[in-house]
C-alpha cells in the first residue's frame, strides 16, 4: 500500500521531504519509544481554518485504514485526538473499526481539544490522558447549522407549557414551531437516544468494565455530558478535574515519570511537542486534516479538497 501522506516538494528538480512532515514524524516516533505502543495522530486544523470542513466524516475511515496498515496490532493503540467533532454515524463506524483491530486496548491522548464526536471517541477508549490545558466537551447531538437537538425539544416543551398557561401566546409560538419540518422533533429525540446509547455501550464495555456498577457509572457520565440543561452550550470546555468527578477514567499527562528521550524530558514534553508541530503545520501549509502514524504513513487533506 502506498504512503499517500508523504508530502514532497520540488526544489530545482530535487525531491526533498517537507520539513513540517519530518519534524512531526520524528516526535511521533519518539512517543512510540516512550509508550511501546502504536501511535496514530488524528488532527483537524479547525482552529486555524474554521471556515473549512475539518469535521469528522466517513473519509476519515480511509485515513485510519491507511494509518493502521503495517502496525503490530498486539501493541495496542494510543490515539492522539484534536477535533471539533463531526458526524455521529462516521464516529460510530470509526470506533467500531478501531475496536475491531485493537479490541479495547486503545488510549486517547487529548493535548488540547476533542469536542463533541471527538469526546465520544475518547469515551470509547479504556482511558483518557489529559493535561491541565486539555478539554473535552458535551456530546448532545446537533443538526445542521449547530442546532441543538435537546434545545429544540426543550423549546417545544416550553411552548406547550406557555400555551397552557397563556393561550394568547399561541400566535407567537406558532411562528416559531411552524419552521420545524415534519418528523423534526422525532428525529431530534432519536438522535439523542442514538448518541446516548452508543456512548453508554462503549463505556460499559471498555473504560468502566472493571467497575462494580458500570451501568450506573455510564449513566452518570452520559447524563451530564449529554444534558443541554447541565452544560448550557455545545461549545462548553470541560477540564480534567471535572472529568474525574464524573467518573471518567483520566490519567494526568503530567503524571508520567521523567525520562529524557530524543530531546524530550518526559512523555508530556513529547506529546505537547507533537501538538505544536501540528499547529505549525496547519498555520504554514494548506493542510486542514492529518491522520498519520509513528512509522510515517499518513493521509493529509488539503484546503483545496475541503468543502467550504
Amino acid at each position: 500500500m502506498p504512503n499517500w501522506g508523504q508530502v514532497l516538494t520540488e526544489i530545482q528538480g530535487t525531491r526533498v521531504d517537507n520539513p513540517l512532515d519530518i519534524v512531526r514524524r520524528k516526535y511521533l516516533g519518539i512517543m512510540h519509544e516512550y509508550t511501546g505502543r502504536n501511535i496514530i495522530a488524528y488532527y483537524s486544523g479547525f482552529l486555524q481554518k474554521n471556515n473549512l470542513n475539518c469535521n469528522i466524516d466517513d473519509n476519515d475511515k480511509n485515513a485510519l485504514m491507511q494509518a493502521v496498515h503495517g502496525l503490530d496490532k498486539s501493541k495496542g493503540l494510543d490515539l492522539i485526538l484534536h477535533t471539533p467533532g463531526g458526524s455521529t454515524a462516521a464516529t460510530e463506524s470509526i470506533v467500531d473499526y478501531l475496536r475491531s483491530i485493537f479490541d479495547c486496548n486503545i488510549r486517547a491522548f487529548i493535548p488540547q481539544i476533542a469536542m463533541s464526536a471527538g469526546t465520544m471517541i475518547a469515551l470509547s477508549c479504556k482511558e483518557i490522558i489529559m493535561g491541565k490545558q486539555s478539554n473535552i466537551g458535551p456530546i448532545d447531538p446537533q443538526f445542521g447549522g449547530g442546532m441543538s437537538c435537546a434545545g429544540v425539544i426543550e423549546e417545544f416543551k416550553n411552548a406547550v407549557d406557555s400555551i397552557k398557561a397563556e393561550p394568547d401566546s399561541v400566535p407567537l409560538w406558532q411562528a416559531i414551531i411552524s419552521k420545524y419540518h415534519p418528523t423534526f422533533l422525532g428525529d431530534c429525540k432519536k438522535a439523542i437516544d442514538w448518541s446516548d446509547s452508543m456512548v453508554k455501550k462503549w463505556l460499559v464495555t471498555n473504560m468502566l468494565r472493571d467497575s462494580s456498577t458500570p451501568d450506573e457509572d455510564a449513566n452518570k457520565i452520559v447524563e451530564k455530558l449529554g444534558s443541554h440543561e447541565e452544560t448550557f452550550t455545545h461549545s462548553r470546555h470541560i477540564h480534567m478535574e471535572e472529568c474525574k468527578s464524573l467518573g471518567i477514567k483520566v490519567i494526568p499527562l503530567e503524571s508520567f515519570p521523567n525520562k529524557e528521550l530524543g530531546g524530550c524530558k518526559d512523555l508530556q514534553d513529547c506529546v505537547l511537542t507533537i501538538h505544536h508541530t501540528y499547529m505549525h503545520t496547519f498555520s504554514n501549509s494548506p493542510a486542514v486534516k492529518i491522520v498519520e502514524n509513528h512509522i510515517g504513513s499518513a493521509m493529509i487533506i488539503n484546503a483545496a479538497s475541503a468543502n467550504t
